[in-house]
């Protein structure tokens, strides 16, 4: 049944990649890009879906550049790095090195002197190299860790500026891992590049020059099996390179599907289907799993082939060594520095093939996050924006209706003109010809059934979706004229989720308005009819937990409401913020915002004729239009669609008394 089932789900969607594939490619100047000029996300389906199939991804140029700008502020940290690196090293190969000529001594001159000259000369050497190892180790790691952070705020800014169509490319699942693993992954993979990747060069490149001092050919043993093995690394990198770009595909299917099973566990649980949930996540972890036993499989091949030449290149220094001690060409003391200087080489080069197993994974995930970062939002700022009038003063000052100025207010906030909107990925237009205005004073209503487009109008006013036709007007300025900061500083907006963030009442508030007073929380608190909290222990510095929910649904849309109400706007938008709210308390919070707000437009959405029957004007909506427009007496006359969802309310309120 499962089976079936996540056939038939994968069948329609892809019928609608067809579909969408196809409108795209009959625009005019199809090229495989949307509308603002960007190339189709990769490695996700959108959806929270399995991974598709990278499209377009970032070219390695862009990947490295994206790498060396997170690099560039930190030149200084980079140099001392390298400087501290050389010092180990240094210390690292001069120990081997002093070490044969003690030998030498011991073997041939017996002269204590020159014996204990070489000993202090090895203690300086492993000072040296120790203080060096320990200073690049931290060095790297404080360097490596702002190069993380660095590339997770470049990402988590850059999702910012995304609407939802644009979020909605990559997925949630998706930019969760962008923005967390990826990052954590380039930054340890760094940080091992660093340590271990790159002192084998410097290493490889003194090792076998001094290997060539002492004997030219114990020179040309280390640089076939250097060479060699560099190659054997190469190979197995580059053969593993595209499996780790599908793995991070796969972590963020894997993301999905954990998220999605989490939040919805009492869903699962209530129907019975634990069972089918644990058969999709075992699909998803074995995918993983299947691509990461190959990666694996791989490299295991490749340290036993390492093991191996580290052992014959020691049998093959002692032979060869041995027969030119023989015929007097080398000391026998240089043998043990040339093993030295084989093991060092071939120990570096094993650290290096443990780091280069996560290159191919990083430059994926550079990739991946120079995806988002060079992705144009859809929606964004002019090029020249135009400002806005200023803003109201407040109540207090004694300029109801007025600007600050003292000259009159103008009347209208806001101004939907033949608007219609469409999405990217639908076929037709979701919103239809809207036409209406909301005017300072006076409670905008907007109702109708599940669907219909209401909160839509709300995010259009807020730009998170852009009109696809007709004007969008805010104090008589299009609103894609004006910066979306200040558009927003201007609106003050409570969600249809009422949503509080972890920490206390007092810096949930602040949200709003970041300089407010204690005075003006309370006095919003008490607006809002959120008396409880001042039987809370500690009042304002109460707890908030993680969405609130340590609050009620009634008191997280109070609390909401109140933080709307600390930010001084011309239009407060209120989306279906009442409806946890008994008839009560409706009331009486509906009461005070009519005094509180008499300065400003209120824009409310709501589901309960109740709570929109004084309204000024009411917007009946059904499948995106507006089939009535007036008082709540007028269309209860004209509206057969606001007439019809009022009785029903009033049935269902009759039928439980």
């Amino acid at each position: 049944m499962s089976q079936d089932k996540d056939t038939i789900e994968n069948e329609l969607r892809r019928q609608a990649r067809e579909r969408r594939d196809a409108r795209r490619a009959a625009a005019p100047g199809a090229s495989g890009k949307d509308a603002a000029g960007n190339p189709p996300a990769s490695g996700t389906t959108g959806n929270d879906g399995d991974p598709a199939t990278p499209a377009n991804r970032a070219s390695k140029f862009e990947t490295v550049r994206l790498l060396a700008s997170l690099l560039a502020p930190y030149k200084r940290l980079c140099a001392a790095t390298l400087v501290a690196m050389l010092f180990d090293l240094s210390g690292m190969l001069l120990i081997p090195t002093q070490l044969s000529m003690m030998i030498n001594v011991a073997i041939t001159t017996h002269d204590a002197n020159e014996f204990m000259t070489h000993g202090v000369l090895m203690l300086i050497a492993a000072l040296c190299g120790s203080f060096g190892y320990i200073t690049s180790t931290w060095l790297a790691s404080r360097l490596c860790a702002n190069v993380g952070r660095d590339l997770r705020m470049r990402v988590y800014r850059a999702s910012l500026d995304f609407s939802a169509g644009d979020f909605s490319r990559f997925g949630t699942g998706s930019m969760i891992t962008r923005t967390l693993s990826d990052a954590n992954v380039v930054q340890q993979t760094l940080l091992m590049a660093i340590l271990m990747i790159l002192p084998v060069p410097i290493m490889c490149a003194i090792s076998v020059g001094l290997a060539f001092s002492i004997d030219t050919l114990m020179g040309w043993v280390l640089l076939v099996v250097t060479v060699a093995t560099i190659a054997v690394s190469l190979v197995s990198v580059f053969a593993t390179a595209p499996i780790f770009t599908r793995l991070q595909g796969f972590i963020d299917s894997m993301n999905a599907r954990l998220r999605e099973a989490i939040t919805g566990v009492r869903v699962v649980r209530a129907f019975g289907c634990e069972d089918e949930t644990r058969e999709r996540l075992d699909e998803t972890f074995s995918a993983y799993a299947d691509n990461a036993i190959r990666v694996n499989m791989v490299f295991a091949a490749t340290d036993t082939l390492t093991f191996f030449l580290m052992n014959a290149v020691e049998s093959l220094v002692m032979w060869l060594g041995a027969n030119r001690v023989g015929v007097h060409a080398m000391q026998i003391g240089s043998i043990s520095a040339l093993i030295e200087y084989a093991m060092l080489i071939l120990f570096f080069l094993m650290m290096a093939q443990f780091a280069l197993i996560s290159v191919p994974r990083a430059m994926a995930c550079l990739d991946r996050a120079s995806e988002v970062l060079r992705f144009v939002p859809e929606i964004r700022d002019a090029e020249t924006c135009v400002a806005l009038p200023a803003p109201l003063a407040r109540l207090e000052a004694g300029a109801k209706g007025e600007d600050a100025a003292g000259a009159p207010a103008p009347a209208e906030v806001a101004r939907f003109d033949h608007v219609s909107l469409r999405f990217s990925d639908a076929d037709e237009d979701t919103l239809h010809d809207l036409t209406f205005s909301i005017r300072r004073g006076e409670v905008t209503a907007i109702i109708g059934n599940t669907g219909s487009g209401k909160s839509t109008i709300a995010k259009m006013l807020l730009r998170f979706n852009d009109v696809t036709s007709g004007k969008l007007l805010f104090e008589g300025i299009d609103v894609r004229d004006v910066a979306q900061a200040e558009l927003r500083s201007r609106i003050a907006y409570v969600p249809q989720k009422a949503w509080l963030f972890s920490g206390t009442i007092a810096e949930n508030l602040r949200h709003g308005r970041a300089d407010a007073t204690d005075e003006e929380l309370w006095h919003a608190l008490d607006v809002a009819q959120a008396n409880f909290v001042r039987e809370l222990p500690g009042g304002l510095n109460a707890p908030v937990t993680q969405g609130g929910t340590n609050f009620s649904g009634g008191q997280r849309q109070r609390l909401a409401i109140a933080r709307a109400l600390v930010r001084h706007a011309d239009l407060y938008v209120f989306d279906d913020s009442f409806s946890a709210l008994d008839f009560k308390t409706d009331a009486a919070l509906r009461h005070a915002l009519t005094t509180e707000l008499a300065h400003a437009a209120q824009l409310v959405i709501a589901q309960r004729v109740s709570t929109i029957h004084d309204a000024n004007q009411i917007v009946v909506l059904k499948d995106g239009s507006i089939v009535g427009l007036g008082r709540h007496d007028e269309l209860m006359q004209t509206c057969d669609n606001y007439r019809a969802i009022a009785e029903s309310q009033l049935r269902k309120e009759a039928s439980h008394e």
